[in-house]
This record gives C-alpha cells, structure tokens and sequence, in this order.
C-alpha cells in the first residue's frame, strides 16, 4: 500500500493534524502567511523609506537627485503592490469572497494612485537637480 500524500495535489487541503483536525502550513506572521513576494515588498518598501530619510537628512548638492531615485523606487514598490491588488481581487473575486474582493480592489487602487504620485514626484526632482 502506497502513503497518501500529505495534501491534495491541487493544493486545495491543508494536512490534518494528529487529532484530525486541520493546520496551517507554511510561516505565519500573527494571521499573515509570509510568501517570498510579500517579504520582498516589506524589504524594498522599509529600505526605499529609509533611503528617502535619508536624503530628506543629507545638505548637499546630491540631495536632489537622491530625493528622486528614492521617490522613484518607492513609486516602483507601490506599483507592485497595486499589481499585487488587482491579482488578489481577481482571486478573490474567482473564489466568491466580494468583501475581499472590494477590499483588495480599494488597497490596490490606493497604491497605484501612491505609486503615480511618486512618478511624478521623481520626475520633479530629477528636473529639478539639472536646473542652473
């Protein structure tokens, strides 16, 4: 007789526990799976913030242009995260979870407006560090 696999193939069940009932897998934040895209995200956003105090610090002629390509990657990370809302509220939306669906769909359009305002900021520094 062959073992069953510990959870379906189409990854749909969670593996039972030794008292039948089932558990969660994977690593856990408080009630927040941690998934390698997530972990990136928090990376890039925490780092481009500190980049950008730390130029908003610095008082010399490259404060500038340090000022934009901090806003320009943290327009970078916001556009992920909205990329990353639109894919959960399509999810969420195929699976029949409209709260979840809506609630995805509003973070996600935040971010992307974040993400444009941070565009346009760098753009701005960016023109203004080539002024005479």
């Amino acid at each position: 007789m062959r073992a069953r696999p510990a959870t379906n193939p189409r990854g749909h069940v969670s593996p039972r526990a030794p008292d039948g009932s089932r558990r969660r897998t994977g690593t856990f934040v408080g009630p927040v799976r941690v998934t390698p895209t997530r972990a990136f995200l928090a990376v890039a956003f925490l780092g481009s913030l500190l980049y950008l105090g730390y130029a908003i610090s610095v008082r010399d002629a490259s404060q500038i242009p340090a000022l934009a390509s901090g806003a320009l990657v943290l327009g970078l990370v916001f556009a992920m995260l909205a990329t990353a809302g639109g894919i959960e509220t399509y999810r969420a939306a195929r699976s029949g979870l409209p709260a979840r669906a809506f609630v995805a769909a509003l973070a996600g359009g935040l971010a992307g407006i974040v993400a444009l305002a941070c565009f346009a900021a760098s753009a701005i520094f960016a023109i203004l560090s080539r002024a005479p």
